[in-house]
């Protein structure tokens, strides 16, 4: 006779409570390595994002522009316009197999998670999963390249920017339709063909020029942005701004979220940057743009306050400011095209902007989310030793306590069921700290230094209290 019932509810009964007065403030910074914001010197930011946010409706009339340009001018069939945008439909981070139109998420170590592959709108079985994948497991080769894109032979694209929302459920869509009506189709075209009408509703100008006629709609004022600026401009920070965004665009946002004086809180304004290409290309010069938007012929050789300037390259922008090493902190919300060849190539600090997150810390906090992971907790626990009972009574708890614990939803942005996933490992790489929006920093000082929080390693969970090391070992009466 085991007992694992008595531990067990016991567990339960002790940790709740233990577990609703450790809520965490939706406001916190968090680091993955240690860092001051006393050796800070330099501030500089991406623009979407980071310094405006912007509301559902935004993703809404993305997702509208770009499927009415399928059917235009990619000749694709008139029914895509029964389509109507999900808002919640898909997460950031997720990948796409271009070649199988399939849309997942992976964790940390390339593995599926079973139950959250779709084709179309509609989930895959995991044993159809399991048969086309050879297993759960995704080879490196297969994986997207650096900056999530599938090039090269990669057959994946991770969408990890927040702008790809529409784009991934504009591709479930299409493929929902094709395949409802039995039409035989090409998904690497479709994928290449969704991917064009995105990048036209920016490269175009038809989004910019949406949120400037209506920007009280799109632009969400309430992050504080204004405060954070004020507040770093009054310490004596210099302050830089680095957006792929164009000048009007950003100066109609910059008007609305500060004021008309927006460019005298900065030292360097940057637009249509070409990020990551801005920070690891060396051939594109700076050009100076002119308050009607020309742009000028002659060669920078200093970039001045109250000008605003064009392309360039990071190493050229080094050289003209002097701004080196870890005295810099870049704040952007793309993991691979803000942050990544900064921290990677630059020793620059970096701050990750994760608006989701104060959302998944509100659910974390509910006595339902801690009540449910309480139960999560206890029954891992309970598979992982009761594991070593081999007869059919035993295993029999086993597979209804894993039944329990999964289920079919896309879930948290930073957690597979068990696994960080492929978002979070990367996020920890690239981001020294990363929180919801630029407006956690005022409640810190200027001197204060985050610590990442000591959590153990597998092998040092007998030194820490209330962990027991997974030993396989059951006591029984």
């Amino acid at each position: 006779k085991v007992s694992w019932r008595p531990t067990f509810f016991w567990f339960i009964k002790n940790s709740i409570p233990a577990i609703c007065k450790n809520s965490v403030n939706p406001d916190t910074i968090f680091a993955n390595n240690e860092m001051s914001l006393g050796d800070i010197e330099i501030y500089g930011f991406d623009y979407d994002y980071t310094l405006a946010f912007y509301s559902n409706q935004l993703h809404t009339l993305i997702f509208n522009i770009a499927r009415d340009l399928l059917i235009a001018e990619h000749n694709y069939p008139e029914g895509l316009r029964d389509y109507e945008y999900v808002p919640d439909f898909a997460v950031r981070g997720l990948h796409y197999d271009v070649q199988k139109a399939l849309l997942m998420k992976i964790d940390a170590f390339h593995y599926i998670q079973l139950g959250t592959v779709y084709r179309g709108l509609h989930p895959v079985p995991d044993e159809e999963v399991i048969a086309m994948y050879d297993g759960i497991h995704v080879p490196l080769e297969n994986m997207s390249d650096f900056y999530g894109k599938s090039s090269h032979g990669h057959t994946l694209k991770q969408f990890m920017d927040i702008f790809s929302l529409p784009e991934m459920t504009l591709l479930s869509c299409v493929n929902d339709f094709f395949m409802r009506h039995n039409i035989d189709y090409e998904p690497v075209h479709l994928y290449k063909d969704v991917k064009a009408a995105i990048r036209d509703v920016h490269v175009k100008g038809i989004m910019y020029r949406a949120v400037e006629a209506d920007i009280d709609r799109y632009i969400c004022y309430g992050e504080q942005s204004h405060a954070v600026l004020k507040k770093l401009k009054e310490d004596g920070k210099k302050m830089f701004l680095i957006t792929n965004s164009p000048l009007d665009f950003v100066d109609r946002g910059m008007n609305f979220i500060v004021g008309k004086a927006w460019r005298d809180l900065f030292d360097v304004v940057i637009v249509q940057a070409d990020k990551p290409g801005f920070f690891n290309d060396r051939r594109k010069p700076f050009r100076r743009v002119t308050e009607t938007g020309v742009l000028l012929w002659d060669r920078i050789h200093k970039l001045e306050k109250g000008q605003i300037y064009k392309q360039g390259n990071l190493y050229e922008f080094l050289r003209l400011t002097g701004w080196r090493g870890s005295k810099v902190l870049y704040f952007g919300d793309h993991i691979y095209s803000d942050l990544a060849d900064l921290t990677l190539r630059h020793g620059w600090r970096t701050g990750a902007i994760i608006p989701e997150l104060r959302q998944e810390i509100k659910i974390m906090n509910t006595e339902q989310y801690v009540h449910m992971m309480s139960w999560v907790q206890a029954l891992t626990g309970l598979i992982e030793t009761m594991q070593v009972h081999r007869d059919p009574a035993s295993q029999a708890v086993v597979q209804e306590w894993s039944k329990e614990i999964f289920n079919s939803q896309f879930g948290s942005l930073f957690r597979t069921y068990h696994n960080p996933t492929y978002f979070s490992r990367r996020l920890s790489r690239f981001a020294d700290i990363y929180m919801p929006s630029i407006s956690c920093l005022l409640n810190y000082d200027f001197q204060h230094t985050f610590f990442p929080r000591r959590t153990p390693l597998q092998h040092e969970a007998p030194f820490w209290p209330n962990i027991r090391p997974a030993d396989g070992r059951l006591d029984q009466d």
